[in-house]
Order: structure tokens, then sequence, then C-alpha cells
């Protein structure tokens, strides 16, 4: 009898004489996680996913992702506000991912090698009408005519594009890119059928199997501001709608913007460019509560933008503006103080939100309307068969559309973007699809998100991102050029190579490694591991050690 420890006097190959899982309580598994980019985009993509192509060099495969979800990715990559970067778990480990900068890159890289999508889809026979060639209709057209539907698109302005085009000025869109882009979808067989404005739904509808309304919200919204005679007031829609028409208004050099949103910051800095020396921003409440987004009013700033901060209009009369200040009560809502001060402008433009006009809705036998929106249901569709509706004009969520949408009621309504436009339109697309084939919509429940604190970010060294080139300040004020360039080559592969992979595996050999137990095979180059069971004691080593969260452990009965 020998007093070595029983390890010791086990043969080599012992263990795999012994079925050692037979010991477990618990059973590693590997699982897929949504990693928290694509729960966050409004559009439906999973950067991940195009990411992954990217590193390898495989752009025109990583684009193609992209397209099977989203026909404008040199738009998106431009005027995106990237919620994705914002729920990146990069960000709590050094700095998010520039995910909109790649995407960006991608749909230049397109543009510039003349890739095309082709429809592989067998004709239906079916016909959809799409009213308004803005993101959210064109994004429909697009995916129908994949789908393999004729498509018409029909809109009443001179060019196609809605607001992406008349809404954002060209320094943060470039109109040779938005033309690219949707000549890319007329290529695909969408007919565009413009200055064809829609009055009589009913009779326009009669040769379609189905419609969607995506007229989007084009009208600037009026405030009750006295105003003298000689006062020059316009709104911000309208004003930025002539500008990009090439024919922008005389506002003078003393320029007053009243409002605090995207469009007010557009409105101020385009009134830069056309000629105003002081563009002043007014708006009620503080920084911290303002609604532009935060990169579009530091930019204003560089460009010498100035805001009133607590600040209201009372009246205009003729070159003089009387603003109010204000102070936040409790509930951080402002309440006027009696305290007035005067402001020169020889113009004033008013954004202060917009309204969408839905005439050819009103009288149409089972729409309902709410306040400015269209009432839909979860599919989109209207209490008229065959009518949908998206984009701006609904305030309904819809379970088609991407989780960020889908799990947020006031999304839709609240964030008038490009981005969520897109999602909608896809959305109506499928339910349109299912509608003429005669079946439900029935949503796929998106897999349980991958958390940061499933990553195990002791394996991820720190690599700061990658900082977009941009025009000087100096010179923004006199051009409409792009304000923010774009990444190279080296650039964008660097970026996609700061993804963590959050809840996926990437075959780092981890699990592999620290096996005690050698119970976890190789399946060869993107095949993944299988785990052998007769061996793995359950030990939870390749859990722990997981870099990506892509295994957990669970119950050995739950199992078996």
């Amino acid at each position: 009898m020998t007093d070595k420890p029983f390890a010791i006097t086990l043969g080599v190959g012992s263990s795999l004489a012994n079925h050692t899982g037979t010991w477990r309580v618990d059973r590693p598994v590997y699982v897929t996680r949504r990693p928290p980019c694509a729960d966050a985009c409004p559009a439906g993509e999973d950067p991940q996913r195009w990411l992954y192509r990217v590193e390898e060099r495989g752009y025109e495969a990583a684009w193609r992702e992209i397209m099977t979800v989203n026909p404008f990715p040199a738009v998106i990559g431009r005027v995106c506000y990237h919620p994705c970067q914002s729920a990146c778990n990069r960000g709590r480990l050094d700095e998010a991912v520039g995910i909109n900068a790649v995407e960006r890159f991608l749909g230049d890289e397109a543009i510039r090698r003349g890739w095309t999508v082709t429809s592989d889809a067998p004709p239906t026979g079916r016909r959809v009408l799409v009213i308004g060639a803005g993101p959210a209709g064109l994004s429909a057209a697009y995916h129908l005519r994949l789908l393999g539907h004729d498509v018409t698109v029909r809109d009443r302005g001179e060019e196609p594009g809605g607001m992406m085009r008349y809404g954002i000025p060209a320094y943060r869109l470039p109109r040779d890119v938005l033309d690219a882009e949707i000549a890319r979808i007329v290529d695909l067989g969408v007919r565009l059928d413009l200055r064809h404005t829609v009055t009589d739904l009913p009779a326009e509808a009669a040769d379609f199997d189905a419609v969607f309304v995506a007229v989007g919200a084009q009208l600037g919204r009026r405030v009750d501001i006295p105003a003298g005679d000689g006062a020059r007031v316009l709104d911000a829609v309208t004003m930025l709608h002539r500008v990009a028409d090439g024919q922008p208004p005389q506002l003078g050099r003393r320029v007053v913007v009243y409002g605090g949103g995207n469009t007010a910051m557009d409105a101020a800095r385009s009134a830069r460019r056309i000629g105003a020396t002081d563009a002043v921003v007014v708006y009620r409440r503080t920084r911290d509560r303002m609604p532009a987004h935060e990169v579009d009013l530091s930019q204003a700033l560089d460009e010498g933008i100035t805001v009133r901060w607590l600040s209201t209009i009372t009246q205009i009369d003729g070159d003089r503006v009387r603003v109010e200040k204000m102070r936040l009560d409790d509930s951080g809502f402002p309440q006027p103080t009696g305290e007035y001060d005067d402001l020169s402008a020889d113009a004033v433009v008013l954004a202060v939100g917009q309204e969408a006009d839905l005439s050819l809705l009103s009288g149409v036998d089972g729409v309902g309307l709410d306040g400015g929106t269209v009432r839909v249901g979860p599919d989109l569709m209207t209490g008229h068969a065959g009518v949908f509706a998206g984009g701006d004009i609904v305030s309904a969520r819809s379970e088609l559309a991407s989780p960020a949408v889908a799990n947020n009621r006031t999304a839709v309504r609240a964030e008038q973007t490009v981005t969520n436009a897109v999602g909608q339109g896809r959305g109506a697309a499928s339910a349109i699809d299912a509608y003429l084939k005669g079946r439900a919509s029935r949503p796929v429940p998106p897999s349980a998100p991958a958390g940061f604190e499933r990553l195990n970010t002791w394996y991820y060294c720190d690599a700061p991102a990658t900082v977009a080139p941009g025009l000087a300040a100096a010179r923004r004020v006199s051009t409409f050029d792009e304000v923010v360039g774009g990444l190279d080559e080296s650039t964008a592969l660097f970026e996609a190579r700061r993804c963590l992979s959050c809840g996926t595996c990437f075959e780092c050999d981890n699990c592999y490694g620290v096996c005690p137990d050698n119970a976890i095979r190789k399946l060869g180059p993107g095949l993944g591991f299988e785990i052998d069971y007769d061996y793995c004691k359950g030990c939870g080593l390749c859990v722990a050690e997981c870099p990506a969260g892509a295994m957990e452990m669970v119950p050995e009965q739950a199992r078996q």
C-alpha cells in the first residue's frame, strides 16, 4: 500500500478511463446573447455581425450584411446619433466602439466601388403603393422589392429623400451621397413618381394591393407670439427646405432662433452659412435639459452660435425681440420671472417642433387620427384593411420594429430620426408582406442581452477610440462642405477590432486552454467548440474565463 496521494498513483490516461462527468452538479453550455449595440439600434441592425467581417477585411460582405436591414449605410453613418454606441459595453472599459464611423466607411466604400443589390425573390404579382419618398417610405419600398413585390413611390417633392434632403443640411449629409443610395433603390426596380401630391387616397389605392403612408412631419409648428407688421418670422422647416433648394431666404445679419432641438441647431448653423454674422438660439431651459444632441450643440458653439439659456420670446416687433428670463421650478418646468431683455434681430426662425399634413387620410373609412398622428396596430396597419402607416406620423410602437423601438412606446414619436424611420419602414414591409400572403406578422423575440457584467474584460487591452477628422471651425461658417470626415481603411479596421464580441464566441481558445479535464473539443475554424460531458466535472473555469460572456452554467437536471 502506498502513502502517495491518490491522484499521483493514477496512470497516464486514467482521467479518460474514468467518466468524471458523473461528479457534476452544474454544467457549462455555450450561449449566444444579443449584443447591447444591436438591442439599441432603431433600424434593427446587429453591428457585431458586420464588424466581424470588417475585422477580416471583408468590406463588401460587411456592407451586404448591413444592406439586409438598412439601405442607407452611408447616410445613417453620417446622421444617426448612434444609440448603439451609447449602449456599447466597451464604453465602460475605455471608449465605445466607433460603430457609426465604420458604417459610414462601408457605405462610402460601396458608393466608390459601385456595389449593387439585386433581388432573388420571384415576382409575387402584388402591387404596393408607398406615399412619401423619405427614409421610412424608401426603406419600406426597398424591402418590399427584395421580397418580390412591385412597388411605386409617390411624393410631391421635386427630388426624393424627404427630410433627409430638405431637413438635414449638406454640411451633415452631402447630396451626392444621398443621391447615390437612393439611386441604388431605384435600380432595384422601385418606381419613383415625383411631383405627385396624393389627395384622394382611395382613388390612388384602387390599383394597388396595399398602401404604406409615410409622409413624414414636414410642417413647422407655429407658436402664438405677438408680432408687429414689420417682423420677419419664418419656421425652421421652411428655411432649411429653401436652403436645400438653393434658394436661401434673406435673413439679414442678426438672426434669432427659437427652440432647443436639433432643428434649431441646424437652423442657426445654416443661418451663419448664408450670411448671418450673429446667430442666437433662445431656449427656455438649461443645457442639461436641451433636447438637441450634444454633438450638434458643441459644433454650433464652435461655429460662434450663442445660446440664451432660461429664456423665452414674448414679443417680436420690427427688429426688436423681447425675451423673458425664466427659472426652473422643482419639477424642472420653466416659470416666468417678469424680467425682460431686448435682442436686435433682422429675422426670427421658429424651431419649436414639426407636424404632419394628414389631410390625405382624413375621412378614409376606418383610419383614426389622434393629436396629429395616425392610430395603427402593432403591425402598423390602420383601421382600414391594407392601409399601413409609419415613420414620424405614428404614435404607437410596432412589434415588428427593432427592440429599441418595440420596447419603448414613446420612442417612435419622441425621436423623429432617420434611423427610427428606416426601422419603421422595414417593419412595415414585413407586415405588408405578411398581409399580402394572408398570414399573421409574428416578430421573432430577441435573445437575452449580453450585459457588461457577463464579460471578462481582463483579457482586453486598452484601445482608445479613433477620432474622425473634421473641418476647422473657422472654415465651416463660409461653406456647406461636410464638417465631419470619414475614417480611412486603417482606422476603420482598428475600430472594428475594438469590438468586444459581447455575448458571442469568437474562438479565442480560452475555454479550451483552461479546462482541467480536457473536455473541450475544437470543431475547426468557424465551427466553435463542443463539450464532452462524460468528462466535464462542472468546475466552471471555462465560464469564468470566457471574455465575451458566451458561456453559462446551468443546473445539471435541466439538461438531462
